[in-house]
């Protein structure tokens, strides 16, 4: 599964991390990033894009290009 953080969007509330630790991070402008897009299950991934209250966070198949979330 491909993972984007819109930078612009994301506010730093760190909802992502709570829910899929291995795979996010906040950095020094408290923003997120994907440190590891494997790092927990695609589950966990999709739970923290649903729950980010920006929207930030943009999910796709990498195999076929097929938008997942939102």
């Amino acid at each position: 599964m491909k993972i984007t953080v819109d930078r612009s969007k994301c506010r730093g509330h760190s909802n992502c991390l709570s829910l899929a630790p291995n795979v996010f991070d906040i950095d020094e402008q408290f923003k997120a990033v994907v440190t590891d897009p494997e790092g927990d299950s695609d589950e966990a991934v999709l739970k923290a894009a649903k729950l980010c209250p920006t929207l930030a966070i943009t999910l796709e198949d990498e195999e076929t290009g097929k938008r997942i979330f939102p």
